[in-house]
């Protein structure tokens, strides 16, 4: 006989984990067929009554003293594992029917009395075997008996029966003492160990004995239940047949019955003629509801639709439409100080309305309607219309500015007066119109082009008038005395040296243009930067150099450049930046052309007081180009440059006439003793390392170079004019540049390089000078001794003749 499914443990293991986490203990698990049926009525199984594997399990949960008892339903889902499907409280059975057109005795049916319709037909529950059943069914009355007190109404089954089988199929078991009599058993360990566990009779003590005096009435013993069945089935039919035959007597009675069973049943087909009636209209008025329903639907959609369309073209004529007080401000309105928050304001809001009447920000259903269209062109001409009238208005605005500032002879300065130049207060007025500036590159990006122009060339005026004012009044006020050119020449006379007056107030007036204007400068091409909008880094950054050492405090140097606006437009890449850049040094170009004539005039001024000022010039503009590193200051780097190319080529000037000077000498008449240019060169060379400042080493040295080189060649071409003498003179040369030169050439790397190259020429000059001496001394003699070693090689010493005089 095959193992019952109620003694699988792989099952009850599998419903343990479907009801994890319930805190109830499986007492039974059993699988079964469901398939659908009718009370007292046979089933037909039809395609919707198909029967379907599922499991039962009977749980019970301890609740204090009080137990629930639950039926769960769980069926296999898609991958074969056991969930829940139903659940039932067994204090709610009702009622346990065996289907009665099942032969087999294995299919029964659970009625629940708290079902909410009691019209549909209960499901059947179909187990393998009888034995199946009735361990099912004798374990949920036990607990129905011990958890509830009563078992339910019993249909089909014969409980004698069903106690005879279990008395049969329950195994001796001793009670151990000291357990409760009135508790319930719990099933758990019986159903591990035994085939069939019963809880508890389904007879009482006192009806089991009533059964076996009944049996002793009829002499038949415990164990001869079925013939005492058999008996008790032949007399039941004895009666039965008594009680028909009673009936038969009554037939006027049961005529009368059958009277009235005819006219209820006229009545119950009246009824029923009735109630089809009613089920007709029923039917029609459920399709006349579900007509209404629909409409009703239809008609509430569109209600909804309707009430977002119009809250959709609430919102976009709330954007199509212009506010008053922005219309004037944009058609009419004055650009005055006072006016300009309602200015700004309204370029705010036409710049945030033309950005959302755009695509991304409107729907693409709504960007292409007529009023969309119509409303983005007015949009357009009133931008145009104020764009045009704002630039007018700015470009005049420039002009009046700087014309204003040019009338007052007070901003420049005057005779005894250095004046610096304060821009503050036009940066102030100008900055009152930063944000306007902003919002017009918003609106409309060409028209800052005429703009730039206009400020680049009213400022350029005011620029170069001050810088022509105060490098004319700083000419006039700088006192110094005039140096001499002339520094090399041999023609004013071997012992005249060259002036050595103090000219550092050359260079003093030369930085403080520098000190005044650059800073200036740079702090104007800043600002310009970022008033006129262009997207490029900061001119000087924070902490940075503005004059090569130390940042210069100026009257308006506190946040000159914060112009308290905000980027409207960030989102610009590499290549803009760069055509803002190419821009931006245009626009330089034009707002500072013209100012590198004064800073020329001061350089010429000075190189024709002291030449040699072009040294410490040099060095001073070196150090305000190593100051300049920001991309914007293109400019001001290139003045610089120009200042200091100008420089260069003064001082190449000058070094070129003094080489002129010394090539002279050789044109001279007789050079006797140390050449002038030799002394006077020393006394040059210690007053240029006197003014080298800072990265002018490198115009020195090559000065030095050239000096030295033209010194060298011209005396060696002074001395081949007479042989004679030329070694005289060029130890006497040689030796006097070293003993002038000695001192600096321990410091000066240059010079220490010539210094060596004229003790090389010194010693060569020496050699040839002795050999000189010596050969003119000892002339007959080296002639006498040539004669001898010239006998000794052709006359034998027999042709020698004595000869007394030697």
């Amino acid at each position: 006989m095959a193992k019952s499914s109620a003694d699988d443990e792989e099952l009850r293991r599998a419903c343990a984990a479907a009801i994890e986490g319930t805190k109830q203990e499986i007492t039974m698990s059993i699988r079964v067929a469901k398939s659908r049926g009718i009370w007292a009525k046979s089933s037909k199984l039809g395609r919707g009554h198909m029967a379907k594997p599922r499991v039962l399990a009977i749980s019970t949960k301890a609740k204090g003293q009080r137990t629930t008892a639950l039926l769960r339903v769980l069926k296999y889902s898609t991958g074969g594992v056991l969930e829940p499907a139903k659940l039932y409280k067994l204090k709610h059975l009702s009622k346990v029917e065996v289907v009665s057109n099942d032969p087999s005795g294995c299919t029964f049916m659970l009625g629940f009395d708290n079902l909410r319709s009691q019209s549909v037909a209960p499901p059947q529950w179909t187990m393998r075997n009888v034995d199946d059943r009735n361990r099912l069914l004798l374990c949920i009355f036990n607990i129905c008996k011990d958890v509830l007190g009563r078992i339910p109404k019993v249909v089909g089954i014969d409980v004698v029966e069903m106690a005879l089988w279990a008395k049969e199929n329950t195994p001796v078991i001793s009670k151990q003492p000291g357990i409760l009599q009135d508790g319930p058993v719990m099933a758990a360990v019986a159903e591990r160990d035994m085939k069939v566990t019963v809880e508890r009779e389904l007879v009482s003590q006192v009806e089991e004995e009533d059964m076996e005096a009944l049996l002793g009435t009829y002499v038949m013993g415990i164990g001869e239940a079925e013939a005492f069945s058999e008996r008790l089935k032949r007399e039941l039919q004895a009666l039965e047949a008594a009680n028909v035959h009673a009936i038969l007597e009554n037939e006027p009675l049961i005529n009368e019955v059958l009277q009235g069973l005819e006219s209820a049943t006229n009545c119950v087909d009246d009824m029923d003629e009735w109630l089809g009636i009613f089920n007709i209209k029923l039917r029609h008025m459920r399709e006349d509801i579900e007509s209404i329903e629909t409409r009703n639907n239809k008609l509430e959609m569109q209600s909804v639709n309707n009430k977002s369309l119009i809250e959709e073209l609430d919102k976009l004529l709330e954007r199509l439409r212009i506010p008053s007080e922005y219309a004037a401000s944009l058609t009419g309105g004055s650009f005055d100080e006072a006016r300009m928050l309602q200015n700004i304001e309204a370029c705010e809001w036409l710049a945030n309305t033309l950005r959302n009447l755009e695509v991304p920000q409107l729907d693409r259903s709504y960007a292409n309607t007529r009023s969309v269209r119509e409303k983005r062109g007015e949009l357009d001409k009133l931008r145009n219309n104020f764009v045009k009238r704002a630039s007018e208005f700015l470009r005049n605005y420039f002009t009046s500015l700087v014309d204003f500032m040019i009338s007052d002879k007070s901003y420049f300065s005057q005779r005894g007066q250095l004046k610096r130049p304060d821009h503050a207060d036009l940066r102030y007025k100008c900055r009152t119109y930063a944000r306007l500036l902003q919002h017009l590159k918003s609106l409309d990006k060409n028209c800052l082009g005429p703009l730039r122009k206009a400020y680049c060339s009213s400022l350029n005026l005011l620029l170069r008038r001050e810088a022509r004012e105060f490098a004319n009044e700083l000419r006039a006020s700088t006192k110094a005395s005039r140096n001499p050119t002339v520094w090399l020449d041999g023609s004013t006379g071997s012992n005249q040296s060259a002036s050595s007056a103090d000219t550092s107030t050359v260079s003093e007036a030369y930085a403080k243009m520098l000190t005044i204007f650059i800073p200036l400068l740079v702090d104007e091409s800043s600002f310009f930067a970022h008033f006129m909008c262009f997207e490029v880094p900061a001119l000087v950054p924070p902490g940075g150099l503005a004059n090569g050492n130390k940042t210069i405090p100026t009257d308006d140097d506190n946040d000159d450049d914060d112009l308290g606006i905000m980027d409207i437009d960030d989102n610009d890449n590499a290549g803009k930046k760069s055509a803002d850049l190419q821009a931006l040094n245009e626009s330089l170009h034009d707002l500072l052309d013209g100012i590198q004539e004064d800073f020329y005039a001061v350089v010429d001024w000075a190189y024709k007081i002291d030449p040699l000022r072009c040294i410490s010039m040099h060095g001073i503009t070196e150090r305000y180009i190593s100051g300049q590193k920001a991309d914007a200051a293109g400019f001001v780097r290139i003045l610089l440059d120009d200042l200091e190319n100008r420089i260069s080529t003064q001082f190449s000037r000058f070094v070129d006439e003094a080489c002129h000077q010394i090539e002279r000498n050789e044109r001279n008449v007789r050079q006797v003793g140390v050449l002038s240019y030799i002394p006077r060169f020393a006394t040059l060379a210690t007053r240029m390392e006197q003014y080298i400042q800072g990265q002018s080493r490198d115009l020195v040295d090559q000065a030095y170079t050239k000096f030295v080189t033209v010194m060298f060649v011209t005396l060696d071409k002074i001395a081949q004019a007479d042989p004679k003498y030329a070694d005289i003179l060029l130890l006497e040369n040689y030796a006097a540049f070293q003993n002038s030169l000695y001192d600096l050439a321990n410091v000066v790397p240059t010079l220490a390089k010539f210094y060596h190259q004229a003790s090389e020429a010194y010693e060569q000059a020496c050699t040839r000078f002795i050999s000189t001496i010596i050969l003119y001394q000892f002339e007959r003699l080296f002639q006498f001794a040539r004669r001898i070693e010239d006998l000794m090689y052709t006359i034998t010493p027999e042709e020698v003749s004595l000869s007394v005089c030697l």
